[in-house]
């Protein structure tokens, strides 16, 4: 906590959890090994944004691009989503967290949605922290669906042509629900976004991290934290 200052929070903080099949494959064991470890750090991390006051918290849990990996790879990756939700709803509900999600959900296996639903529903008035998973996500087609719902709107009359904004479209992106992220944090060493909140991340701060997701720590999310209060934010503008 002596690295950052409290008065000085990113409200919303992005993390592309990147490095479970690595972080495996360097030990000798399975990749579902490693995103079983990565689901001990999403319990960690969580743990320590709600303590320290972070608003909002998305976390880049499943991509809509992962559906082509491996089939016993994602069963896997499925049924630890689904044992976190079942093993968290406690804290959840006890810690003043609203659970969310985003991304194309339909696609998801019954037996995650029959948890995740009810979850989501139950946590809806908490307002400690919003913690939101991508499942399912992309950025791309969250803009492409956004887009569409514009479309229709003006081609049913329900919408003039010139009130398709900026605002307007972010009014319909559901990852905009909870703000614009100030910081997103990438584990792993790659330096890109992968289609992770590409609306939102237009003047976001931008830290990579060069720790695999199951090593990522308290403290290095202290240094992401500290990183981002020492750069100035000027949206564009000059700043006197």
């Amino acid at each position: 906590m002596t690295l950052i200052d409290a008065r000085n929070m990113p409200r919303h903080v992005g993390i592309i959890m990147d490095g479970n099949g690595r972080w495996a494959e360097r030990r000798g064991e399975s990749r579902s090994e490693g995103h079983r470890a990565g689901s001990r750090s999403v319990r960690r991390i969580v743990r320590l944004a709600r303590r320290i006051g972070i608003e909002a918290l998305t976390l880049y849990a499943f991509s809509f691009q992962n559906w082509a990996r491996p089939d016993d790879e994602v069963t896997a990756l499925m049924v630890l989503l689904q044992e976190y939700l079942l093993s968290e709803r406690d804290e959840i509900l006890g810690n003043g967290i609203r659970l969310a999600a985003v991304g194309e959900l339909v696609q998801l296996p019954a037996e995650v949605r029959a948890v995740l639903d009810p979850l989501c529903g139950e946590s809806s008035g908490n307002d400690r922290m919003t913690l939101t998973l991508a499942l399912s996500y992309g950025g791309r087609e969250e803009i492409a669906s956004a887009a569409r719902a514009l479309a229709r709107e003006v081609q049913e009359g329900r919408m003039r042509l010139e009130d398709v904004t900026v605002d307007a479209l972010s009014a319909r992106i559901p990852s905009q629900r909870v703000g614009a992220p100030d910081l997103i944090i990438r584990t792993g060493g790659e330096t890109r976004l992968s289609n992770f909140l590409l609306f939102g991340s237009a003047y976001a701060e931008l830290f990579f991290s060069e720790r695999l997701w199951p090593e990522f720590s308290e403290e290095d999310l202290f240094t992401a934290i500290a990183s981002y209060q020492g750069r100035q934010r000027r949206f564009g503008q000059v700043v006197a």
